[in-house]
C-alpha cells in the first residue's frame, strides 16, 4: 500500500500486460520508471505515457497527475542503434517485394559468392564486403566476398530458421536466434569465431551489437559475453568485474563498447581514443544515465536530469539542459529539447 511519501503506479503494455506495479518514493525522477521497463525488454527503448500525457526520464515523480489514473502505458520504440552502421561501400534495397538490389564496390581481392535473393527479404546488414539477410522464415542468406562472410556455409544448417536478428562488423556476422544462442561466421579475429565464449553464447542473450572489430552480447541475466578484436572492445577484461549483472543496454563507437547498468552508471572498454576512455568524465557516469549513443568516433549519455555527457575522439564535455532524446549520424550528434529545439 502506497504511503504519502511513495506513488503506487503500474507500467502496462499496449496488449495489456502489466510488467511491474508497485510504490515509487515521491522524491525520484521518472527515469527510475524507465529502468525498471527496460528490464522487461533490455536493450529497448521506449516511451512512457499517461493518458496523452508523455513522461520523461526527468519528469519528477511527484509531478505525476495521479488524477489520471495511476496506470502508465510503456511503448516500445524499434531500436536501430545496432544497425544504422555500414562498414560496407556498396549498398542493398530491400523492395516491397522482398528481393534485394545492390551496388557499389567490393574490396580489392575480394572473392564474390552468391547472388542476393529475389524474395522474402525482411531485413540485412553488410560488412566490409559482403551481405547477409534475414528472411521471412528466419532463414539467413549470404553473399559477396566469402573472406568477408559472404560464405556462411559452415555454419549453414543453424542458419535455416529463428534468426531474428544479425548484425556485423567489418568482416564478420553474428546471428541472434529466437532461442537466444548465437551464430557468428567470417573473419576469425574480426569475432566471425565465438569458440572461445560457445558455452555462454548458447542461451539467453537478449542483445548483439558489433563495431568495427568486436562483438558484444548482452545476457537476459544482465551479464556481457565480448568476442574478436581485443583492441577494438573483444577483450573486456579489465572491467569484466562489472559485467557480471545489472547491464541494460550495450552499445558501441567503431573501436570502443559502453554499457549502460541498471543502477544507472556506465561502464566503458576498448579504443582508450574512440571511447573506451571515459575517465575525463568518470565523475558524471557514476548515476542518472538513462540512455547511451554513439556515432563511429564518440559515446553521449542523456541523464534523467536532462543533461548529456560527451566523450570520445573528439573530447569530453557536459551539458546541462532540457535534453530528451539524442540522435547520432555516422560522426555528429543532434539533441532535442522538451521545447521541440535542437542542440546540434
Amino acid at each position: 500500500m502506497a504511503t504519502r511519501s511513495e506513488i503506487h503506479l503500474e507500467l502496462v503494455e499496449l496488449s495489456g500486460h502489466v510488467i511491474a506495479q508497485g510504490g515509487w518514493s515521491a522524491t525520484l525522477r521518472a527515469d527510475c520508471l524507465f529502468r525498471t521497463a527496460r528490464l522487461a525488454k533490455p536493450g529497448h527503448r521506449c516511451r512512457l505515457l499517461q493518458g496523452t500525457q508523455e513522461i520523461k526520464p526527468s519528469t519528477p515523480l511527484a509531478a505525476v497527475d495521479l488524477s489520471l489514473g495511476t496506470c502508465i502505458q510503456v511503448v516500445w520504440i524499434a531500436n536501430y542503434t545496432d544497425s544504422y552502421k555500414s562498414h560496407s561501400n556498396a549498398f542493398a534495397a530491400i523492395k516491397a517485394n522482398g528481393s534485394v538490389v545492390t551496388w557499389g564496390r567490393l574490396p580489392i581481392g575480394a572473392i564474390p559468392l552468391g547472388r542476393s535473393p529475389t524474395e522474402g527479404v525482411v531485413r540485412g546488414c553488410a560488412t566490409h564486403g559482403a551481405f547477409a539477410a534475414i528472411l521471412a522464415g528466419g532463414s539467413v542468406v549470404t553473399w559477396g566476398d566469402s573472406l568477408r562472410g559472404g560464405d556462411s556455409s559452415a555454419v549453414a544448417a543453424l542458419l535455416t530458421e529463428g534468426v531474428v536478428q544479425v548484425v556485423a562488423t567489418d568482416m564478420a556476422f553474428a546471428a541472434l536466434k529466437a532461442n537466444g544462442s548465437v551464430v557468428t561466421w567470417g573473419k576469425g579475429g574480426r569475432g566471425g569465431d565465438a569458440s572461445s565464449v560457445a558455452a555462454l553464447l548458447a542461451e539467453g542473450v537478449a542483445q548483439v551489437c558489433g563495431n568495427v572489430g568486436a562483438f558484444v552480447a548482452r545476457l537476459s541475466n544482465g551479464s556481457v559475453v565480448t568476442w574478436g578484436s581485443p583492441h577494438f572492445g573483444g577483450d573486456s577484461s579489465k572491467v569484466a568485474q562489472h559485467l557480471t549483472e545489472g547491464v541494460v543496454q550495450v552499445c558501441g563507437t567503431n573501436t570502443a563498447c559502453a554499457a549502460l547498468m541498471i543502477d544507472g552508471s556506465v561502464v566503458t572498454w576498448g579504443d582508450d581514443a574512440a571511447g573506451g576512455d571515459s575517465s575525463g568524465v568518470a565523475s558524471l557516469l557514476t548515476e542518472g544515465v538513462v540512455e547511451v549513443y554513439s556515432n563511429y568516433r564518440d559515446f553521449v549519455a542523456l541523464k534523467a536530469d536532462g543533461s548529456v555527457v560527451f566523450w570520445g575522439d573528439t573530447g569530453s564535455w557536459s551539458h546541462e539542459g532540457d535534453i530528451v532524446e539524442v540522435v547520432g549520424s555516422g560522426g555528429a550528434f543532434a539533441a532535442i529539447r522538451q521545447n521541440g529545439s535542437v542542440l546540434a
